[in-house]
């Protein structure tokens, strides 16, 4: 399915699949809180209060406090921030890499197809959150170590697949006849290979979302991701598992944010696929 049919060709049947529409209510609902975070949150996230620690739910706190006294909605609230906000950044960097690196590969062709998909094949030997962990753990704690870590991952997949697709436009009728015309191999790429492309991209990129929440998640519980005090619903599972018995509710409550977070860009993802229907997308297996 060609991008050039416009946004509303595909959105509008997007928004008549009740799967898709509740994936992207989720989605849509966790995005807004994000924003309106410091203006909704009862309290700030990061001040302590020793004197009510370990609250369970009242009018002050809705959701109780966790073992340092801050407020627990409020923290999950500014989670989301730094939780789908990295999802949002790194998809859009490894699809940019991706897309740019995968049509390189397929239009040069040559000595450069070859030593790029080479690298593309080394990379893809090695589970991703493994190999996301290493690059991680190489470049020390924080978010911007997480996305690089992600980027340098998840770009792979992506590059396989366009060059895939722009080895079939390539031998194609619509590029031939551009460069009959005379047509330039820029105009060419950006004109008659990008759009036919991006679909396919988009598509896989939204599948890979939610698995990209979870190792999101996973970095952050295991301490490479945001640094304390910053609120992060992986590392706010990680504290919170220290109180599995007295204090469920502080992994509970984070962890069902991941899990909607997840099934949002699943459902989504799925709703997607079927509108563009690009029979050549295969997600990667970790």
């Amino acid at each position: 399915m060609s991008a050039r049919r416009g946004s509303a060709a595909w959105f509008a049947p997007l928004l008549r699949d009740r799967l898709a529409r509740a994936g992207l209510a989720i989605i849509l609902g966790f995005a807004i809180l994000a924003v309106v975070a410091p203006v909704v949150a009862p309290h700030d996230p990061v001040v302590v209060n020793a004197v009510r620690r370990l609250e369970g739910p009242s009018f002050a706190h809705p959701l109780g406090t966790d073992a340092l006294g801050r407020d627990l909605l409020s923290r999950l609230l500014h989670g989301a921030r730094w939780s789908l906000g990295g999802v949002a950044l790194a998809t859009a960097l490894i699809t940019t890499v991706g897309v740019t690196i995968g049509m390189v590969a397929g239009y040069v062709g040559g000595i450069v197809d070859e030593i790029l998909m080479r690298t593309v094949d080394v990379v893809l030997a090695f589970p991703g959150l493994v190999l996301a962990l290493a690059v991680a753990g190489i470049l020390g704690s924080g978010i911007a170590s997480v996305t690089v870590a992600l980027v340098s991952v998840w770009w792979a997949s992506h590059a396989r697949l366009v060059r895939g697709l722009v080895l079939t436009l390539r031998a194609g009728p619509v590029v031939e006849a551009a460069r009959a015309l005379g047509a330039r191999e820029g105009r060419i790429l950006a004109r008659h290979v990008l759009p036919d492309v991006l679909p396919a991209a988009v598509v896989l990129a939204t599948l890979e979302m939610g698995e990209l929440v979870l190792v999101i998640a996973g970095l952050g519980f295991l301490g490479l991701g945001a640094q304390p005090p910053v609120a992060e619903w992986g590392a706010m599972v990680s504290e919170g598992r220290r109180h599995l018995l007295d204090a469920p509710q502080l992994t509970i409550y984070p962890g069902l944010a991941i899990s909607l977070a997840v099934l949002g860009f699943n459902l989504l993802g799925e709703g997607v696929r079927d509108v563009l229907d690009p029979h050549t997308v295969h997600t990667r297996v970790t």
